[in-house]
């Protein structure tokens, strides 16, 4: 299986002007490419694109500074609007799973900026990485490669900060896991909740999120293609990247530390993009990053040789005993401990619906195993009988 191997660099002054014209560079075939192919009834071959946009635009007065730079990216870059459009058109077919595939748009000089080198435009020496026409970097090597690299991508964020993203080829590995399988709750205030009885609270946001609507604020007051405004942006920029950064080490310790534990990793399909469209709680589930965390557990239980499952979104978790599958029916969001009316069992909401996630990964259901006249099932949660349901 393939995986990314991301370091970051500090180039030369040099080096960034050399860097900032193959940006351009690769900016400007994608653009030009992609407006023939709007132009065009029938989409051309990549061979054809590349002729049009490289090979002759070399001999033209307006693209004759495209020899400058390395021809590799050039071409990776036309390579890579073949794929976008091949995407695209399976997704309105049907043939691609997922989120809709919006059709390929035109680049931006303020966006984020990659250039991408196969075998023959780069090669490692000791410490430092060869790139064509650029020289050597050196990025922060924090871990080895396991293996030799496919193809590096160079990299600047919105924030103006390099990386290199090496392509590399690894074998599973095959570990014991201390548990069998867990059951996983993701939510709002506390960010999982497991099966087993453990929590995961996710790092605060507010603060920086307020410093973002801040100087978004700002930003909306200053003119278009000012000094002051671009000044703006990189602080907004960074904000933004303290954030990620942030989440994305804290996903990563999660997951790696869930995957490292357990067999069958369970997880609730959610609806995500359908759940961020209530206004109220947008920001808030968009700050979580649900989707990124599954994203993570599956490729790291891909890589362990672990199991990982998701049961279907209609699953009444949070309306279900754990323990004798009595369902009490909706309840509001507001109330945080239910005692069974069946058992007498109290239970927290969160664990008791990772609980039943697991059971229902695993294959138990709890609605086939009923016994008795008056396990009855409840279309809503009693409201005649307050002191069965009590709110933290």
């Amino acid at each position: 299986m393939k995986a990314k191997y991301q370091y970051r660099f500090y180039p030369t002054d040099q080096q960034q002007q050399l860097l900032a014209q193959l940006f351009g560079c690769v900016r400007v075939v994608w653009n030009d490419a992609l407006a023939i192919c709007k132009q065009s009834e029938k989409l051309p071959s990549n061979n054809d694109l590349q002729k049009l946009v490289i090979t002759q635009a070399k001999k033209t007065d307006e693209r004759s500074w495209l020899s400058d730079v390395s021809n590799i990216p050039l071409q990776q870059s036309v390579a890579d609007l073949g794929v976008a459009y091949k995407n695209f058109f399976d997704s309105l077919k049907g043939k691609r799973k997922g989120k809709k595939v919006g059709s390929p748009k035109f680049k931006k000089k303020t966006a984020r900026q990659s250039a991408r080198f196969r075998i023959g435009g780069f090669s490692i020496k000791g410490s430092e990485v060869y790139l064509a026409k650029i020289g050597n970097v050196k990025p922060i090597w924090s871990r080895q490669l396991p293996s030799a690299p496919s193809s590096v991508t160079v990299i600047k964020d919105c924030a103006n900060r390099y990386f290199l993203s090496f392509v590399v080829e690894i074998e599973p590995i095959d570990s014991d896991a201390k548990n069998q399988s867990i059951g996983i709750d993701l939510g709002l205030k506390t960010f999982a909740l497991m099966s087993n009885g453990e929590t995961a609270i996710s790092p605060n946001y507010s603060k920086t999120d307020r410093k973002i609507r801040k100087l978004q604020r700002k930003l909306a007051r200053q003119q278009k293609g000012s000094k002051r405004r671009e000044v703006t942006r990189l602080k907004i920029a960074k904000q933004h990247n303290q954030i990620a950064d942030t989440r994305k080490d804290f996903l990563h310790k999660l997951s790696t530390k869930i995957v490292n534990n357990n067999q069958v990793i369970v997880l609730e399909d959610l609806n995500v993009s359908g759940m961020v469209k209530n206004r109220s709680l947008a920001r808030a589930i968009s700050l979580q990053g649900w989707r990124e965390f599954r994203v993570l557990c599956e490729a790291k239980s891909e890589k362990l040789n672990r199991e990982f499952r998701t049961i279907s979104r209609w699953e009444p978790t949070s309306q279900t005993c754990s323990c004798c599958g009595y369902r009490w029916g909706k309840i509001d969001l507001s109330v945080r401990s239910v005692l069974c009316l069946n058992c007498g069992t109290e239970h927290d909401r969160d664990e008791n619906a990772a609980k039943n996630i697991e059971m229902v990964g695993m294959g138990h259901r709890h609605d086939l195993k009923r016994t008795g006249s008056d396990c009855k099932t409840t279309p809503v949660a009693s409201c005649c009988e307050p002191s069965r349901i009590t709110a933290l």
